[in-house]
């Protein structure tokens, strides 16, 4: 299992392309209109839009960064973090980490060796995996965040040799245990159909379709003997199936024993090839490790019955070992079974935080490890599986920033309106007084199905550290981690439950004694991005303002512009705006039909190329809330999608939002 924190981006969730050309023409027309800018806390015409470039960026309305703030940002953007991609077959490690301005690949040799650079883009580089028998890797990248993602294949010190078709889509890849056979999920533009793609990892040329599939189907593991891959198709959030490809014949047959509605994530053969190993759902309120006979689908539990979920597993090489990860309330725990015997081994001693990848070495003798802690920006481990050993590969440095000063998240429940127990991770300035009253940041994660975890969060700290405010980051109705039922409470008509959410949560920051309910900030990206804005309008008189990048602001119009193949998998989250009663919903419910409610001020940050939330979500909403009288500051970044990947972009944003919560708060 590598890149657990990535994870598939067939379920992932939530932009109409806007070249720097626009952008400059745009700011052109306005710059005859210019007039000095006004108060945050006072409404501004619409007339009044100042527009100013900064690097890739075009800013309204947004004032000059304050040096002490770009100080501030600086202090807390200057790490480092290692994470996990893969091993070669000589024993050394490839990690992505950033030297300049994006992750790039890097090898690393021994336990605290240094890490030898191998790829020089500009572009951040996803994610990387081993040719199996060779020092070559295939690594994944896209271009200016578009997430059009291309495959090349490279060495330690070779020209990298693009395997993929410009202008295509391609994912979820996996490579034959003797390097010989490479497969992939390719998207093309305007249809919602994947294709599964083979290929020689050694011989471009030999790139063909091995089927055609409909909808959301990757692969996930081909079998030993390159006959069969077995692929996932992704109904939705709530369902996948499992299907099994005749390589030869390119015929793909469903196993029926996945038809009942469940999730089955990360499916791989087990070592005889006559079963599969998978999280599933199937039969339970929460994902657990399951092996099933392909042929007859009985079911064997692998782990242990616990009160957490599976997030991720591997198995050695010989089969004996299965490594997997449980999801402890944000927290991984890290288990290892015998295979032989099925019990438990030695469990490694990590740090408290979230695994960002793991992985058995090819000759069984080591489990690589890579964690996020909220103190550490992220490193990587070796376990030594005969000795128990715990070996540092890396060593990532946190900048200028003292590590007493970091605030260690305390984990809270409160109840929401239905009586639901909902938890939120709370980080506390340090060195606040006793009694004192601070004002408040509450942090809305996206997805919807996604999850807040204890891992490395600079802006957080920041926020807590130099602005002086509690950061607190709930996981709403909706959040992935604490089973299917809890996962399924926002779905369809019953949105707007996980905006109560919020509105209990505010009543429980009302009742906290140090903390200043009249000095509260919304805050959230993509699906929080919608939170936001819904927090806004429900709630503005309990609210000083708001921060939301590149957020839904209407259910209609993000469904019919964001890339058709991903459209089909969010009806099934948010509903299919098709259907009349469903529609119905989505126009009470669209913050863009409510932004009348909004009288205090909001920042709104968006990328150019954004496939999942189009740039459209943010211009119209931006617009609307100007048209009310409202102040906004809107940001666009012209070579980002989904996500602010280059380090200048994100210093950037994080001034600006520094800038914009300070004046809120004082």
């Amino acid at each position: 299992m590598r890149q657990m924190a990535a994870g598939s981006d067939l379920q992932r969730n939530e932009q109409v392309k806007n070249p720097a050309r626009r952008l400059a023409l745009v700011a052109s027309l306005f710059a005859l209109a210019l007039v000095p800018a006004t108060s945050i806390a006072q409404p501004q015409a619409p007339s009044a839009v100042q527009i100013r470039q900064v690097g890739t960026a075009t800013l309204q309305n947004v004032p000059p960064i304050p040096d002490d703030i770009k100080a501030s940002v600086q202090r807390y953007q200057n790490y480092r973090e290692a994470a996990f991609q893969d091993w070669l077959p000589d024993g050394s490690m490839l990690i992505t980490t950033r030297f300049a301005a994006t992750n790039q690949v890097h090898r690393v040799t021994a336990p605290g060796g240094a890490r030898s650079q191998l790829t020089f883009f500009d572009e951040p580089v996803a994610d990387a995996k081993a040719i199996p028998g060779t020092q070559r890797f295939i690594l994944t990248r896209d271009t200016g965040g578009d997430e059009w993602f291309q495959l090349f294949a490279t060495g330690l010190q070779s020209q990298p040799v693009q395997l993929t078709e410009p202008g295509t889509r391609n994912q979820n890849l996996v490579v034959s245990k003797d390097g010989r056979l490479a497969a992939w999920a390719r998207a093309t533009k305007g249809s919602s159909d994947y294709s599964i793609m083979v290929a020689d990892p050694a011989s471009p040329g030999s790139r063909r379709v091995a089927y055609q599939g409909q909808g959301a189907i990757a692969p996930t593991d081909i079998s030993a003997d390159k006959s069969h891959i077995l692929l996932t198709r992704v109904l939705n959030n709530r369902e996948q199936r499992l299907l099994l490809l005749d390589v030869a014949s390119g015929r793909a047959t469903e196993l029926a024993w996945t038809r009942d509605p469940a999730r089955y994530q990360q499916a791989r053969f087990s070592p005889s090839g006559t079963s599969v190993l998978v999280v599933t759902d199937h039969g339970s309120d929460l994902l657990r490790l399951v092996e099933i006979d392909i042929a007859s689908g009985r079911r064997t539990m692998v782990t242990p019955q616990a009160r957490w979920e599976v997030e991720g597993f591997d198995v050695s090489n010989d089969g004996r070992l299965i490594a997997y990860s449980l999801n402890e309330d944000g927290f991984s725990r890290v288990r290892l079974i015998d295979r032989s015997t099925g019990r438990e081994v030695a469990r490694p001693e990590l740090p408290g935080g979230v695994l960002t990848g793991f992985d058995f070495s090819p000759d069984g003798r080591s489990l690589a490890v890579s964690l996020s802690t909220p103190t550490s920006a992220g490193d990587v481990w070796a376990l030594d599986l005969a000795s128990g050993r715990l070996d540092r590969w890396t060593n990532s440095e946190l900048g200028p920033v003292e590590p007493r000063s970091l605030s260690e998240p305390q984990l809270i429940r409160f109840q929401s309106f239905d009586g639901l127990s909902v938890p939120a991770f709370v980080y506390r300035p340090t060195g606040v007084a006793p009694g004192a009253r601070t004002p408040v940041v509450i942090d809305i994660h996206g997805g919807p199905e996604a999850q807040t975890r204890p891992r490395w969060n600079p802006i957080s700290q920041q926020i807590a550290n130099e602005l002086g405010a509690t950061v607190i980051l709930p996981n709403v109705r909706g959040s992935d981690g604490y089973g299917k039922r809890y996962l399924n409470l926002d779905n369809g008509p019953k949105r707007e439950d996980s905006v109560k959410d919020i509105g209990a949560l505010l009543d429980w920051v009302a009742r906290q004694p140090n903390l200043d309910s009249s000095k509260v900030a919304v805050y959230g990206q993509s699906y929080g991005g919608y939170m936001s804005l819904a927090s806004m309008i429900h709630y503005s008189d309990r609210l000083v303002g708001g921060v939301e990048r590149y957020g839904i602001s209407d259910f209609i119009t993000f469904l019919t512009n964001t890339e058709s193949y991903r459209r089909d998998n969010r009806r099934g989250e948010y509903g299919d705006e098709r259907l009349p009663e469903m529609r119905a919903v989505f126009q009470r419910i669209n913050p863009l039909a409510n932004v009348s409610k909004i009288g205090k001020p909001m920042l709104v940050m968006q990328g150019a190329n954004d496939p999942r939330v189009p740039k459209s979500e943010s211009d119209q909403v931006v617009e609307r809330i100007r048209s009310n009288g409202a102040e906004v500051w809107y940001v666009v970044f012209s070579d980002e999608g989904h996500g602010f990947q280059k380090k200048p972009n994100n210093d950037l944003r994080r001034e600006v939002e520094t800038l914009f919560l300070r004046r809120l708060f004082n």
